[in-house]
Parts: structure tokens; C-alpha cells; sequence
């Protein structure tokens, strides 16, 4: 826990140092002597909300078109190396799923948003969070 908030705290602290050629991408000094440097990355946790049509769209044809396209979405974001995490939540809330996406700038991650048909529809909304973990420590 200590080691966790100790990489959110520095993160924060250097987001403004950042390296021009990856922005994203810091070097935290060793943990301890002897230690390897530790490299943290910023991506963008999305988490997928119901959207503000999503009680006016109740036609199953539709939103069994609109969940296609959502998933064939999905798959191009994923085969362009935006999208590294995606998956629904198996519960009823109005918390649907969630994306993490490997972007630039938030407003990169709005525009590969909205390709998507179901946020388009008004189905499916979204709350955008920058998130921070260790490269390569999740996503490998």
C-alpha cells in the first residue's frame, strides 16, 4: 500500500516535469537502495455509465445492432493499440463497464470515444479519469 501511494503521490507531483517525447511516462527513483528505478504511465480510465437515451432506446433489433457495432468498435480500438482494457460489469447499476485507453490527452480519448455506436446512440455515457500505474506492471 505504502509502495502504491508513494507512486500516485509522485505522479502527481511530476506531471508537470514530464519528458517532452512521452509525456505520459515518468522514472520514479528507486524504492530502496540497490532497487530498479520504476517507470509510471498515465492512461485514461473510462468508466461507462447508462448514456441519457438509454430508457428511450428499448427496440432489441436495434440495440443488438447497436452492441455489434459497439464490440466491432471495441476490436479496431484494441487492433490500433488504443484500447488495452475493456470488459461490462455483471451487476445492475448504472456503472456498465469500463475502458482503459492508452492516449495522449483527454481530448484524444473523446474523440476515439466517439466512434463508439452505443455512446453515439445515447445508450451507453462515460466519465473520463486520467489513471496512473507502473508500465508494463498490468499491461503486458
Amino acid at each position: 500500500m505504502k509502495h502504491i501511494l508513494t507512486i500516485c503521490a509522485l505522479a502527481l507531483a511530476l506531471k508537470g516535469n514530464a519528458q517532452a517525447k512521452h509525456p505520459q511516462i515518468f522514472h520514479m527513483p528507486p524504492a530502496a537502495p540497490g532497487a530498479d528505478s520504476y517507470a509510471v504511465k498515465q492512461y485514461f480510465f473510462v468508466m461507462l455509465i447508462e448514456g441519457p437515451k438509454r430508457a428511450e432506446i428499448t427496440d432489441k433489433k436495434e440495440i443488438e445492432k447497436l452492441q455489434a457495432g459497439h464490440m466491432a468498435n471495441i476490436s479496431r480500438l484494441n487492433k490500433e493499440g488504443s484500447l488495452v482494457l475493456a470488459g461490462p460489469f455483471g451487476d445492475d447499476t448504472k456503472w456498465k463497464g469500463i475502458f482503459v485507453i492508452d492516449a495522449d490527452t483527454q481530448e484524444e480519448v473523446e474523440k476515439l470515444l466517439a466512434t463508439d455506436p452505443m455512446i453515439k446512440a445515447g445508450r451507453l455515457g462515460y466519465e473520463i479519469h486520467p489513471w496512473w500505474t507502473g508500465m508494463n506492471s498490468v499491461f503486458k
